[in-house]
């Protein structure tokens, strides 16, 4: 067992050819910060190569409730925010899309904005049965980037997107599973196991057809989703727009301070 990101993220090997990453962030309810990120990114990176299925959990009863940047301070809010948001966020995801092998996400809990895109990140998720997840960058005045937002399209389709999205409620682990961002829903005292399980028995099935698997599914995905350069450049520009909006600053500081937002529409 072996501690990374200053004791946020925890290594082990429960089973044969499976690695498990831990997010170990209690205090915060497991958000993610520029460590656990960090983390997550060097620690996939550094695996070797006879880990088969990569297993990714948290610990408490909450996956991840997100972003942690409730407590910046104004005058350094937008550049801190887009930092963490944008830059090892991208690290972290990419280095579980990219990993060679197949990548199973057990939600002991809540997964809530990035900890949701994080799980979804991966290629199969289960849950326990009183999860519930969401996207909240509606309530937040955060305009998410085009590149989630297409994992969940691929996943779930435009029209339970919009929802998802637009509306920014938390839906239960059932309708996630009907929805298909979930592949299965267990009894929360059963999670543990199942997750372990279930990554073990990917990682008994032939390497040279999981990672085969693995790079045509993800190509196939990639091809379907391309924009043109123009697009594209214009999409990263209306991102990076509200990190300075007063609402942005406005909707996270309501968000901490569990009350309803004041938006001005700048």
């Amino acid at each position: 067992m072996t501690d990374l990101a200053e004791g946020k993220l925890r290594l082990d090997f429960p089973a044969d050819h499976v690695a498990r990453l831990t997010i170990v962030n209690p205090d915060k309810r497991n958000a993610l910060d520029h460590a656990i990120l960090d983390g997550i990114a060097a620690g996939v990176r550094d695996l070797a190569g006879d880990v088969w299925c990569l297993l990714l959990t948290g610990e408490g009863k909450v996956f991840s409730a997100g972003y942690d940047i409730g407590s910046l301070p104004r005058d350094e809010f937008a550049k801190r925010a887009e930092e963490l948001v944008a830059h090892p966020f991208h690290d972290a995801i990419e280095a579980l899309e990219a990993y060679p092998y197949p990548v199973v996400a057990a939600l002991n809990g809540h997964a809530i904005g990035g900890g949701l895109e994080l799980a979804l990140s991966c290629d199969i998720v289960v849950a326990s049965e009183d999860a519930a997840v969401g996207m909240p960058p509606a309530k937040l005045g955060l305009i998410y980037s085009h590149t989630g937002l297409r994992k969940f399209i691929d996943a779930i389709g435009t029209t339970r997107t919009r929802e998802l999205f637009h509306v920014g409620r938390n839906i239960d682990a059932q309708t996630a599973l009907a929805w298909g961002l979930l592949n299965e829903v267990v009894p929360r005292e059963e999670l543990g196991d199942r997750g372990v399980a279930l990554a073990a028995e990917i990682a008994g099935n032939a390497p040279l057809a999981l990672a085969g698997n693995k790079r045509v599914i993800r190509e196939l995905v990639a091809a379907e989703s391309e924009l043109d350069p123009d697009t594209e450049r214009e999409l990263i520009a209306l991102r990076e727009s509200c990190f300075a909006s007063d609402d942005f600053f406005e909707g996270v500081r309501a968000f901490a301070e569990k009350r309803r937002p004041d938006w001005s529409g700048k």
